[in-house]
């Protein structure tokens, strides 16, 4: 990434931890999108969706994959000159979402696993990285 891609402007940062419940998967999505509205990204607009359904996917797996018990998830939302980065951080370390530049899509009848084929579809760029301490951070980007 470009040192210009990287440059944050002041209040550009959102940082928030959340339950590892549903309930706080989807406090973290609707705070984000308020976010996303005071950094000047309306409701509903292309933007605002297409973080919405990553927060979303992303925070729904830290609360059903990621939880460890009587530990949060930290969502943080990164927005410079030219993209918006949305990384969602969990404590667990023994296992993490599967790090192909494309998720395998799960068998036909299967009730889960397309999410982050979702996240993959939508995102300019995604990833996993390990995260200070122990666990992992998932994020993505999008080019604005």
């Amino acid at each position: 990434m470009s040192a210009q891609a990287q440059t944050q402007t002041p209040g550009a940062v959102f940082t928030q931890r959340f339950s590892s419940t549903l309930k706080g998967a989807r406090l973290a999505r609707l705070l984000a999108l308020r976010r996303l509205d005071e950094w000047g990204f309306p409701y509903r607009s292309a933007e605002s969706d297409t973080v919405a359904a990553i927060v979303a996917e992303l925070a729904a797996n830290a609360a059903t994959h990621g939880r460890v018990p009587g530990r949060d998830f930290e969502v943080r939302l990164i927005r410079t000159a030219h993209t918006i980065r949305i990384e969602v951080a969990d404590t667990l370390t023994e296992a993490g979402p599967p790090t192909d530049p494309v998720p395998v899509a799960p068998p036909p009848d299967s009730e889960t696993g397309r999410g982050l084929l979702l996240v993959a579809a939508i995102a300019a760029r995604w990833g996993v990285t390990d995260r200070l301490g122990p666990g992992k951070t998932v994020w993505a980007e999008i080019d604005t």
